[in-house]
């Protein structure tokens, strides 16, 4: 009888299949995927493949992200229980609704949120490039979704703008402390400190750099220093231990998304097996959300 990983390379060579895996995913699931990353950027390079299925593993947005750039091809999510709680505080309805208490402002939406949610947004961002979108919108008036952390050091960086916040996070980022934090730097005083921006603003304030986690990734790699205080998701680690074997990082072991951790080597193989658990889009949501995100490529 073959094992998983095995029977998964099988299955998604005789499916013409490409495997995502977002870098806060576990070691094995990220071991067996083609391409390991942020949401967006994986969905864009797998809308640029020849596969037929995508199979996404992270949580539910992402695979409807993957939906939404390729409509023609078949997403797959292994575990559909794996839901963003930030996504979650952010749907379309009361977005609507918010827009029109702020019908002057321009709504730039942080790529964590619904298919639904995106179809009421004017642009997307994501946690690498939001400094850059809000920045090159003409307007001085901005409603930012659904991440108020991000928003806030957006914000910080674009004094000129109006920025309206939702009361939206990511509670894994949002529950991280400053004396958690401050025990780590205590214990490790000469690492470089490095943060996500879905931080609170008293823990960014600590950081000798903060960025998304590609942005991370990409600035340790030109770093000649050795050793890394990385404030996100503990999932991040492998990819690093794995592309900066020299270096050593350490992270907050509180800062565990159960989520990601959903997505088991068994759920991609039964996924893969079966062709369930398959992401499915009204063409109207897939067209109206794929226009903020087009917008935001333009923009930059």
């Amino acid at each position: 009888m073959e094992d998983l990983v095995t029977g998964i390379r099988r299955l998604k060579s005789e499916r013409n299949a490409i495997i995502l895996a977002h870098n806060y995913t576990s070691k094995e699931v990220q071991e067996i995927a083609d391409l390991t990353g942020d949401s967006l950027g994986l969905s864009i390079e797998a809308s640029k493949t020849d596969a037929d299925i995508i199979v996404f593993c992270g949580v539910t947005f992402m695979g409807e992200t993957a939906k939404i750039l390729s409509p023609n091809k078949k997403v797959l999510l292994p575990n559909p229980e794996a839901g963003c709680d930030m996504a979650m505080t952010c749907n379309a309805h009361d977005l609507s609704e918010m827009k029109k208490k702020h019908p002057d402002a321009t709504v730039v939406g942080y790529v964590n949120t619904t298919a639904s949610t995106k179809t009421e947004m004017d642009v997307c961002c994501t946690s690498g490039n939001a400094m850059n979108v809000v920045k090159q919108i003409d307007n001085s008036k901005i409603l930012f979704v659904p991440d108020k952390n991000l928003g806030s050091y957006v914000a910080k960086h674009n004094p000129d703008k109006e920025i309206i916040l939702w009361d939206g996070c990511c509670p894994i980022h949002d529950s991280l402390t400053v004396e958690s934090i401050q025990n780590l730097i205590a214990k490790y005083p000469d690492a470089v400190k490095m943060a996500h921006p879905e931080c609170k603003d008293d823990i960014l304030k600590m950081m000798d750099f903060v960025g998304s986690t590609e942005a991370i990734l990409k600035e340790v790699k030109k770093s000649d220093r050795k050793q890394f205080i990385i404030v996100t998701e503990v999932g991040m680690k492998h990819r690093l231990d794995r592309e900066c074997p020299d270096k050593e990082f350490i992270f907050p072991e509180e800062a565990l998304c159960k989520p990601m951790k959903y997505i088991t080597l068994q759920s991609i193989h039964d996924c893969l097996l079966n062709l369930t658990r398959e992401v499915i889009l009204d063409s109207d949501v897939i067209e109206k959300a794929y226009a903020p995100v087009k917008r935001m490529t333009e923009i930059l």
